[in-house]
């Protein structure tokens, strides 16, 4: 009796094309060799946006703190007051410290009777830059 299908009968079964072992394992070695090349460029370029994030939120905040002095003649008192008098949307985000919260604000005096007003911000990341200036210093 012969198969409908006309495949041989015998004690193997008709040889079924895919790939081997080795082949697989070829594959897997490059793709491990692209990603061992491309995975530290990432990070890099990762920190690198991060870094310009941050110097444009410095930029972007400080600007605005100008902009609230020469409006109103007083700095103000916190950043804060930014945000409820409309000249920010929200708190200036860090990306190095993932936070709004871990700014250091330089303080000015003369908003008023012992109230002191914030004159500039400064990130409160620890570390330096590429460029090897610290978070600090920007």
């Amino acid at each position: 009796m012969k198969p409908q299908d006309g495949r041989r009968r015998g004690l193997w079964p008709q040889r079924i094309r895919a790939f081997t072992l080795i082949e697989l394992l070829v594959v897997l070695a490059i793709v491990g060799l692209l990603v061992s090349l491309s995975v530290p460029r990432y990070f890099q370029v990762v920190a690198t946006a991060k870094e310009k994030v941050l110097v444009e939120n410095l930029r972007i905040t400080r600007d605005v703190l100008d902009k609230f002095h020469s409006d109103t003649g007083v700095w103000p008192r916190s950043l804060a007051e930014l945000v409820e008098k409309k000249y920010l949307k929200a708190l200036p985000y860090d990306p190095i410290t993932e936070s709004d919260q871990t700014w250091i604000l330089v303080l000015a005096e003369g908003t008023g009777p012992g109230v002191k007003g914030v004159l500039d911000l400064r990130s409160g990341a620890t570390g330096k830059d590429r460029s090897g200036r610290a978070f600090v210093e920007l």
